[in-house]
């Protein structure tokens, strides 16, 4: 049989920042942050807030906060710019495949993916217009475990994944979470930025807002500046708020 051939390429934003090396698992080099803020571990209900400093100066709030919502099930400590698992000294619930839990933790951003030709305008994170061949897959045993990719053409090596192209508007714009980087089996996956259902109706994982709200992130976000994404409980927030240097 002839080799499959290679998935179509997955947006390529620029090279994902290494935490600082003072310690915080904000990479030095960030110059964007959005903290996702929840009352707790079984909380779906976040409260989502924009920052942005010049070099590596304090952080400043850009606009107000935006309502949100997380996994159907809360959060628990996902693979990311902090580490695997729950950071030193902090205790808390491990995040796992089919768990409906959002990661908790600070985490770089990739591509992002949409209904429509082109990204909101003014858009600078690279884009890719999915048609219904593109998946994500999170079927643990494949080699394309944590991807999102075209599916046309290539062996299917998975029984299950995430249709990138829905019936429905929850992924009409997807900014991809980069939880789990190097494709751990079992580790979660899948971990998208994306419109709501509604403002109580949980995810399987990922952070979902209103549509006009993940547009504007859409049209703020600058690959340049590193933009780190952060969800957290209160209480976790502000154990960690001097060690992470957050806002």
């Amino acid at each position: 049989m002839a080799p499959s051939p290679a998935p179509s390429a997955a947006p390529s934003p620029a090279p994902s920042a290494a935490p600082s090396s003072s310690g915080s698992a904000i990479p030095a080099e960030a110059r964007q942050l959005i903290v996702a803020t929840v009352d707790d571990w079984d909380d779906i209900s976040a409260e989502l807030q924009r920052y942005a400093r010049a070099g590596g100066g304090a952080w400043r709030a850009i606009g107000d906060p935006w309502p949100a919502v997380i996994g159907a099930h809360g959060s628990a400590w996902g693979r990311g710019l902090h580490g695997d698992g729950a950071p030193a000294g902090r205790g808390g619930p491990t995040k796992r495949e089919g768990d409906g839990k959002s990661p908790a933790g600070a985490f770089s951003l990739g591509g992002s993916y949409g209904y429509a030709a082109r990204s909101p305008g003014g858009a600078r994170t690279p884009y890719v217009q999915v048609d219904p061949s593109w998946v994500c897959v999170d079927d643990a045993r494949s080699s394309h475990y944590n991807r999102v990719l075209d599916a046309d053409g290539v062996e299917v090596d998975w029984s299950s994944k995430e249709d990138m192209r829905r019936r429905d508007e929850l992924y009409r714009w997807v900014v991809f979470v980069d939880h789990n980087q190097d494709a751990t089996a079992g580790a979660g996956s899948c971990i998208f930025l994306h419109v709501w259902r509604s403002s109580d109706s949980g995810t399987a994982g990922c952070t979902a807002m209103e549509r006009g709200s993940i547009e504007a992130l859409l049209a703020w976000l600058d690959p340049a500046a590193h933009p780190t994404f952060v969800l957290l409980p209160a209480g976790e927030r502000d154990a960690l708020r001097a060690a992470w240097r957050l806002p």
